[in-house]
Order: C-alpha cells, then sequence, then structure tokens
C-alpha cells in the first residue's frame, strides 16, 4: 500500500471515529438527567496508536511461524486496518447524587472539540487530494 493510499485510509478511519464519538456525545449530552445513566466514550486513537508501534516493533524484530494451532503465537503485529472504535462506559465515576456522571458542561465543551477535530481532519484529507491533484499536473 503507497502513502497516499495508507494516509488517506487513515484519515478515512478517524473521521469515521469522529462521527461516532459526536453522536456518543450527543447521547450523553441528552442523558445528562437520566438518574443512573452512565456516560459513555470513543476509544479509537490509543488503539491506533498500539498498531502503529506494534508495526514498528515487527520491523526490527524477526518473525517466527507456526505450523501448529497449538503453537503460542508470539507475533504481536497488530495492522491498523483491524482498529475499530470502541464505546467505553464510565461506571466508576458519580458526578451527581442520583448516580449520572455525565457533566454537561464537559459535553458541551467534547461536542465543539468533536466538531473541530472533524472540520481539521476534512482538511487534511482535502490537501492529501490537492497534493495528488498537483502530482497529477
Amino acid at each position: 500500500m503507497n502513502d497516499f493510499s495508507r494516509t488517506t485510509d487513515i484519515l478515512h478511519r478517524a473521521l469515521d471515529a469522529n462521527a461516532l464519538r459526536y453522536q456518543v456525545t450527543a447521547h450523553n449530552l441528552t442523558n445528562a438527567e437520566v438518574p443512573n445513566y452512565k456516560r459513555t466514550d470513543v476509544n479509537f486513537e490509543s488503539q491506533l496508536k498500539k498498531a502503529f508501534e506494534s508495526e514498528m516493533r515487527a520491523k526490527d524484530h524477526a518473525r517466527l511461524i507456526t505450523s501448529d494451532p497449538r503453537h503460542i503465537d508470539n507475533d504481536t503485529y497488530i495492522d491498523y486496518r483491524t482498529v475499530e472504535p470502541r464505546r467505553v462506559t464510565d461506571y466508576i465515576s458519580t458526578v451527581k447524587p442520583n448516580g449520572n456522571n455525565v457533566d454537561a458542561e464537559q459535553e458541551a465543551m467534547n461536542v465543539l472539540q468533536v466538531q473541530m477535530h472533524y472540520q481539521l481532519l476534512g482538511l487534511l484529507e482535502g490537501f492529501q487530494f490537492s497534493q495528488m491533484k498537483v502530482i497529477l499536473k
């Protein structure tokens, strides 16, 4: 896979994760006053970072081939294309006496942050295609 297609694929995945993050944050904000509701967040970037780090380690190490399913698999390589955004529910913290842990002000700030992040990712993807357009001219 060339750098252009890899970069656009990563940007596309990040845009999808950010869209999911927007939905989850809006859902949290909607349920800010529901008793015992627990806020949910989206985990994507940390898993993507783990995949990139495993890719870098895999370049430096020899790979062992397992010929039997009972062999211990020591291949720690994680393909970034297998990383999916995950919803994570916070069951530990409690902000309000009714058991709800959603801070409406923080969630409103998260909505703005997600919107700006989405715009930035869109600009980066547009930049990638403008660079390709320059190359093709």
